[in-house]
């Protein structure tokens, strides 16, 4: 039976991610919280979840390569120094790393996808997402998912085409951007929504997470799928075989 060790066991992630393995019939080999070695935990577990903090990955990653075993990374708010940790630590082990490990955001991105590549530029796409007053990273690593599913569609690169945090006198849209807006607020857990406004009709795809279990599932079924693949990077989508 496949043994899955927890990096950020202490938080609200972790202890949901300790009762998903329970759930799924799995064994869970430990945790660590801030400041634990996770080479202690990699050491007795066949693959690993982190849903610690940015600060934390390339000790994670180092720890999981060590081992030889896959690692989910649920972490958001990654950089790109981050990002190039991760492919360089794919090199060696499989690595799933996403902003969001809900199977219905997988899904919703794919239809963001589909719908984005489908419709023109002239229709204009707005994300709209709200978490709990404690959440530090803005916006969610989910948002930024749905925007790359988006961007993706259209065959752009999100970065030079998005717009964040708009206050005062913008101007007019700029067309084909994609904008984002960040609310937060009591306990909300997440909610997302993706606008498609085109002229005189508008699409809206739109995600309510009610409690961080959703995301424990997910992680957890993918890290069961991960393991025994080859050294890479992969994804949720994979996970659901879109």
């Amino acid at each position: 039976m496949s043994s899955i060790g927890i990096i950020g066991s202490e938080g609200r992630m972790g202890k949901a991610l300790a009762l998903a393995v329970e759930a799924a019939g799995l064994t869970l080999a430990g945790g660590i919280g801030r400041g634990g070695n996770p080479a202690d935990i990699a050491a007795r577990s066949d693959v690993l979840i982190d849903f610690s903090a940015p600060a934390a990955l390339p000790a994670n990653l180092d720890a999981a390569v060590q081992a030889g075993i896959p690692i989910v990374i649920g972490t958001t708010g990654i950089s790109e120094a981050d990002h190039a940790a991760i492919d360089t630590a794919a090199r060696a082990i499989p690595v799933l790393q996403t902003g969001n490990t809900s199977l219905g955001v997988t899904l919703l991105a794919h239809l963001v996808r589909e719908a984005a590549s489908k419709l023109g530029v002239e229709w204009d796409i707005e994300i709209v997402e709200m978490h709990h007053r404690m959440k530090v990273d803005a916006p969610s690593g989910t948002a930024i998912l749905l925007g790359e599913a988006a961007a993706e569609g259209r065959g752009i690169d999100l970065a030079p085409n998005s717009d964040r945090g708009r206050d005062g006198h913008t101007g007019i849209r700029k067309p084909g951007n994609i904008g984002f807006a960040a609310l937060r607020g009591g306990t909300v857990a997440g909610e997302h929504s993706v606008i498609l406004a085109g002229e005189e009709e508008r699409i809206t795809l739109s995600h309510l997470a009610e409690n961080r279990m959703i995301f424990a599932h997910g992680a957890v079924k993918a890290a069961g799928w991960l393991i025994g693949k080859a050294p890479g990077r992969y994804t949720m989508p994979q996970v659901l075989g879109l």
